[in-house]
């Protein structure tokens, strides 16, 4: 019946699992998906929450946010979309990067305008 060495093994875990290991009242998980898009544990079969390991993590670091950091609700949710914006900030690869120099100074050629 010890702590949480039984939760590590497995893949998914109930809302009320996840309560105990967060911490925090089943309600505030339920409320904390209603608020925050990111945080969207799938539905079993018979309509019950589970939690990936992921979406654990994600409640411990709402957690610490909102409790430990003093975000607010409204702060946190911008803080996420900032997050995941940059995340998809697209990586343009070195050899883009390059061809497009090239072809740039040649349009500045054509221009009559010395190169850098």
């Amino acid at each position: 019946m010890g702590g949480g060495t039984k939760h590590e093994d497995k893949a998914f875990y109930k809302i009320g699992e996840v309560a105990d290991l967060t911490n925090l009242p089943a309600y505030v998980l339920r409320f904390w998906e209603s608020e925050f898009i990111f945080l969207k544990p799938k539905k079993s079969q018979g309509k019950h929450r589970v939690y990936s390991k992921g979406d654990i993590e994600t409640v411990f670091e709402i957690k610490r946010m909102l409790y430990d950091e003093g975000y607010t609700i409204a702060g946190l949710k911008r803080y996420w979309y900032r997050k995941k914006r940059s995340e998809k900030a697209v990586q343009v690869p070195k050899d883009r990067v390059e061809k497009a120099k090239v072809e740039l100074q040649g349009i500045l050629k054509i221009l009559g305008r010395a190169t850098v």
